[in-house]
């Protein structure tokens, strides 16, 4: 198998920096557009099949060092009764969104029987990967669930959020305890169906001062993290706009982290410490510019990271649809080449 997603990871020296993309099976992608066609992004991602032929459509393409399952953050939700809908000019919408004490108490409790169609996709998409490359689960992080279940959808200023977090802190930790509970029975699905590292996206909590993050975030996920240390396998935490909060994120209890584009990667390295492994951080818009750009910026990240195991290239965050898989293909390549290195036996 190419191991170098995950020996890096583990900060174990590779003969090039692997690479894989967030958001890499996508809109992009005329396969993936194909299926779409036919089926809702919901329906990809409850029909196994689909979800796993979802996850290797880039492997086929692409050079890429990782795979990962074909699914939605939100889907945790779903399963507790908000009654997600993705609607085409307006993006996930919640009907049923939680908003007082006793929409938190109607939550459904769930287990991994609420989450068969996930491990059913991670063991279809091993058994095709065959071991050609790793295979990453995921999940959204409890404050981005938060938002999303709050809001009912997205949020520029998470005015609903803040104001549960702010006036009804009780409620605020009740939701998050429920929500984590969700999260690490999600990921365990995952896990015990062959996903070989596991991601937390935390993609809204860059909205947050460090003092809010420390007292209503970090508790929650440190949970999470805790409760799949003994899975042994790596666990990567990724957030936007969270320059301000690295160093408490660090705290979370993860191995990898994920790094946005706003952040130079060398100077955030430092700050979290040489004890992780960290991903990223190419501005996904970078894929639209012209190759020769494209490869300058490679170069600069790459020469941020300066060799040290533990680096695995990625964007800062997902694909966007727009972008030609020329690029996607050539910045791979950039990747690859111009990080080669000897590795002692």
């Amino acid at each position: 198998m190419n191991d170098r997603f995950l020996r890096a990871c583990r900060r174990e020296p590779v003969d090039r920096t692997p690479v894989w993309f967030m958001r890499q099976a996508g809109r992009y992608m005329a396969e993936y557009q194909a299926i779409r066609k036919k089926h809702s992004i919901l329906e990809v991602c409850k029909t196994p099949e689909l979800a796993a032929e979802v996850t290797l459509q880039p492997i086929e393409r692409f050079p890429l060092d990782a795979a990962i399952i074909f699914a939605d953050i939100l889907l945790p939700l779903d399963a507790m009764g908000l009654q997600l809908e993705f609607i085409e000019s307006k993006g996930p919408v919640f009907h049923k969104p939680v908003r007082v004490e006793n929409d938190i108490q109607q939550l459904i409790p769930v287990d991994g029987e609420s989450f068969a169609y996930a491990g059913e996709a991670i063991r279809l998409a091993r058994q095709a990967l065959a071991d050609r490359v790793p295979l990453i689960g995921f999940a959204g992080a409890p404050f981005t669930l938060a938002s999303y279940a709050i809001e009912g959808g997205s949020s520029r200023d998470y005015m609903r959020t803040k104001d549960m977090m702010f006036a009804r802190p009780d409620l605020w930790h009740t939701l998050l305890t429920k929500l984590s509970n969700a999260v690490i029975e999600y990921l365990n699905v995952q896990i015990r169906a062959g996903a070989q590292a596991i991601q937390l996206f935390d993609s809204w909590v860059g909205c947050l001062s460090p003092d809010d993050y420390e007292e209503y975030v970090l508790p929650h996920t440190q949970r999470i993290f805790s409760a799949l240390e003994s899975k042994g396998i790596p666990k990567i935490y990724f957030g936007t706009g969270t320059a301000t909060l690295l160093p408490l994120m660090r705290k979370a209890g993860c191995d990898v982290m994920g790094l946005d584009w706003r952040v130079r990667l060398d100077e955030a390295w430092a700050t979290i410490g040489y004890d992780l492994a960290v991903q990223g951080n190419l501005d996904p818009l970078i894929l639209a510019a012209p190759l020769p750009e494209i490869k300058r910026r490679v170069q600069r990240i790459l020469a941020q990271a300066n060799g040290r195991a533990g680096h695995i290239f990625n964007l800062g965050h997902g694909i966007l649809p727009h972008i030609p898989v020329e690029s996607v293909d050539a910045t791979i390549e950039y990747v690859h080449q111009l990080s080669v290195r000897e590795v002692g036996a």
